[in-house]
């Protein structure tokens, strides 16, 4: 991948109906748990949006919201609603999501190591019955011709070739939204451009929406199009990522503008708290 990543497309996230719709969210978990506290975030059909934020910010949190999985957390959606394609999706089972096109790749990978690659991506189509199967397998080689190499199982790949196998494994799905936490993860700078400039283009050549979730601000917002800023569970800082990356506080805070300590943007008088009600 030693292009230049292509600049994304004017986003949109103010549409009618934007493909994936958080509305005034709040997770508890344990029943006592704040997390989520009156989050709100839009994702257009066919945009990469970012979320980014400091570590406990509740945005890994805010994925497993939309993918059903705060369930085996003992977490739970208490207040709001999120809707995917204008249907409401929170409470139904993560199965039923993933059939209505969700994908999450979780932070870590969470491959299956003691599975070959190939069983890893077949795994990945599980909830289809069609006879492409093989031809989506030929596509995902396509884009990680490293994987068609890789026979052995899967817990001996290197990291980047794991985080390219988690992510094949979710195009065979064939979502419409991949929701990805932290890919970048344990990964060296050359493989993480590697892996984002593939993401780009993912999105580019097959449509597939992305909500992404990861540190790496500045290497996020040189893919997306639209980006949220979280802090202690709500948005406080919205914008396009042209903006976002231009804005001072964000500078300062997550691309290492002025100096290593980052401080709180409670503390700032500069930045726009979002507030939000249905």
């Amino acid at each position: 991948m030693g292009e230049a990543l292509a600049a994304p497309r004017a986003p949109s996230p103010h549409e009618a109906t934007p493909l994936l719709e958080v509305n005034n969210i709040e997770v508890v978990y344990n029943d006592v748990i704040l997390v989520l506290r009156g989050l709100s975030l839009r994702v257009p059909r066919g945009e990469i949006v970012a979320l980014l934020g400091a570590n406990g910010a509740g945005k890994s949190t805010t994925l497993k919201a939309v993918s059903g999985l705060l369930r085996s957390e003992e977490g739970e959606v208490t207040r709001g609603e999120i809707r995917f394609e204008g249907e409401r999706i929170d409470g139904i089972e993560p199965d039923r999501i993933v059939h209505r096109g969700i994908f999450q790749v979780m932070e870590g990978r969470r491959i299956v190591a003691d599975m070959t690659c190939l069983e890893n991506l077949r795994l990945g189509a599980f909830t289809r019955s069609d006879g492409e199967v093989r031809r989506d397998i030929d596509m995902v080689y396509g884009y990680f011709p490293r994987l068609r190499e890789r026979t052995g199982l899967a817990g001996y790949l290197s990291g980047g070739e794991q985080q390219m196998l988690a992510i094949g494994r979710a195009l065979m799905a064939r979502p419409k939204l991949i929701l990805m936490d932290e890919p970048s993860m344990g990964l060296s700078p050359l493989l993480v451009k590697e892996v984002f400039g593939i993401v780009r283009q993912l999105n580019r050549d097959l449509g597939i929406t992305i909500l992404l979730v990861e540190q790496n601000a500045r290497m996020a917002l040189s893919i997306a199009s639209y980006g949220y800023v979280m802090e202690q569970g709500k948005v406080v800082l919205d914008g396009t990522a042209e903006a976002l990356a231009g804005n001072e506080d964000v500078k300062e805070f997550y691309l290492g503008g002025h100096g290593a300590e980052r401080k709180s943007f409670r503390n700032l008088k500069s930045f726009r708290r979002r507030k939000r009600w249905l």
